[in-house]
């Protein structure tokens, strides 16, 4: 019997859900059986990573770490090699502790995790996993156990294509659509969350896992874009026939989530069910190109410009577009929103000298906090944490030197292009800190909790199987999560520290002319398939 439902929304904001659960919206009541899950249950908001970044968080999610021992910061790591800087993908070998799929399995707990990011290749679990940021045609060999993907083949309805990102638009999400062609994205996108749900259905009811969990994550590229279609504070039920459109499209998606929810539930229906998200959302106005900023402070310099396309596109990219030997610092990527100081070394005479390095940083930070909006004259950058506030860990060494927050929570730029600040017509949608967590089922409190921590979740979850909480889990158990009766039929225990996991970090320790491009061409393939993915949500620009 499963005795645990754990399901992922990602970017899931009690922002959009809230008028969708209590009938506020103009078309009323649009999720009532997520509804009726908080009325009956445990709900609050959930802190995310210090950075609310997807890979991270639902690595945390995963580990019950934070990215300062678990090591995964973006989607994109890099090397810097002095002369130059390569950048690859991360993956599951770069992860520094263990999942929670990894410690059920070896505690006699069957698992079937699906959709979850930073998962190929895969781990040997005992049940199945089916990663996310997989293209379709790499699926089959991502997958465990090996016959799983002949399984899932043979479930009706089953298309490969539609579980990937193959968009046909090249441009990038940071970029405002006329709605027409919103509503044609939006409508392309919907099939891969039912392709996700019916694999889980299936695998739900065939396998019976102790826990089934299931990420789907349309709710975070749909809020990206359609994000002024779905905030109460600016969608008022005005709007011409096109804008009318889109609303309709994006909150019929919300109603067939919540079906999804309750169909998952009807086949679990003992089972307590966790809802989760990496991060909540928010509308963000201003476009801060840091990388710009950072050239006008001094601390980085664009390769020349010789008029050519080729130069041109490299102005637009962020991996290719800096002069290495003229550059102490720089934002590698948008969805990093984090700066990288280089420490000199005979490979990187152009650092910053490491007796100089505090010093540095410090003038940075105050540089960064002064930068204003030139239309407002408020400031742009609310916060600045260094490495060791922010990722605290065993690999905080991995981590940016400095991670930006900005005043309406947005991701920077890394383009080059003037001035500094803008302002954008419309808000786009960006990631917010505080996302949600609900829970019901068999001996859970109704209440409305207090704030909890992302890693929180994993003690929830390994509790909720009936695990020892390993001791090394960096969060706990909520006090006030049980009825008193219950909880002290099934008492929180702790248990020893999870294990080392063989082989971790590996992904970073790549040559660096194999992160250069000198991989299968298979793999190559691949990457360059997940980068353009991730153009397309603009978490990377091109």
């Amino acid at each position: 019997m499963t005795r645990t439902l754990l399901i992922g929304l990602d970017g899931a904001t009690f922002t959009v859900l809230g008028p969708f659960l209590d009938g506020t919206a103009p078309e009323g009541v649009v999720m009532p059986f997520l509804a009726h899950l908080i009325e009956t249950g445990y709900s609050g908001t959930l802190a995310s990573t210090a950075h609310p970044l997807t890979p991270p968080a639902w690595t945390s999610v995963m580990t019950g770490r934070n990215p300062g021992h678990h090591g995964i910061y973006d989607f994109v790591r890099f090397e810097d090699m002095g002369h130059e800087v390569f950048f690859t993908l991360y993956d599951a070998r770069d992860i520094r502790a263990e999942t929670l799929w990894q410690v059920a399995s070896r505690q006699g707990k069957s698992v079937v995790s699906l959709n979850f990011p930073m998962m190929a290749p895969p781990p040997e679990i005992n049940g199945a996993l089916v990663p996310g940021f997989v293209s379709w045609k790499h699926l089959r060999r991502n997958t465990w156990p090996g016959g799983l993907y002949d399984r899932i083949k043979a479930i009706p309805g089953f298309d490969p294509k539609e579980l990937s990102w193959d968009f046909e638009r090249e441009g990038q999400i940071g970029e405002l659509m006329e709605d027409a062609e919103l509503h044609a994205w939006v409508d392309k996108h919907l099939p891969r969350d039912r392709q996700w749900f019916t694999i889980g259905l299936t695998l739900l009811q065939e396998d019976r896992p102790d826990l089934f969990a299931l990420m789907l994550d349309g709710t975070d590229k749909i809020q990206h874009q359609a994000w002024h279609r779905l905030d109460p504070a600016l969608w008022t039920g005005d709007g011409d026939a096109a804008a009318q459109a889109v609303r309709r499209l994006v909150v019929d998606y919300f109603r067939g989530l919540d079906g999804y929810l309750k169909a998952l539930h009807e086949a679990a229906p003992e089972a307590q069910m966790i809802i989760v998200s990496d991060h909540g959302f928010a509308g963000a106005w201003t476009v801060v190109r840091i990388n710009n900023y950072l050239e006008s402070l001094g601390h980085l310099t664009w390769r020349a410009n010789d008029g050519s396309e080729a130069a041109r596109r490299r102005d637009l990219s962020n991996f290719a577009n800096l002069d290495w030997s003229r550059t102490q610092a720089f934002c590698p990527t948008p969805s990093s929103n984090g700066i990288v100081i280089r420490k000199k070394s005979p490979a990187c005479p152009a650092g910053v000298d490491p007796a100089d390095y505090p010093a540095f940083r410090a003038q940075l930070i105050e540089d960064l906090l002064a930068l204003r909006d030139p239309e407002t004259g408020k400031q742009v950058i609310a916060r600045v944490m260094t490495r060791e506030e922010a990722f605290p860990g065993q690999a905080m060494d991995q981590a940016p030197d400095l991670t930006l927050f900005l005043a309406d929570h947005g991701f920077v730029s890394v383009r080059n292009r003037v001035p500094p600040v803008v302002t954008r017509p419309i808000p786009m949608g960006t990631h917010h800190p505080d996302g949600i967590f609900v829970m019901a089922g068999p001996g859970v409190r109704a209440a409305k909790g207090a704030r909890l921590s992302i890693v929180d979740t994993t003690a929830i979850a390994a509790h909720s199987i009936g695990l020892p909480v390993p001791q090394d889990f960096e969060g706990k158990v909520p006090a006030d999560l049980y009825d008193p009766d219950w909880l002290a039929q099934h008492p929180v225990t702790i248990g020893p520290a999870t294990l080392a996991v063989a082989g971790a970090g590996e992904g970073a320790t790549e040559t660096a002319s194999e992160t250069a491009g000198t991989q299968g061409t298979e793999e190559d393939e691949q990457r360059e398939e997940v980068l353009a993915q991730l153009r397309l949500l603009g978490y990377i620009e091109d």
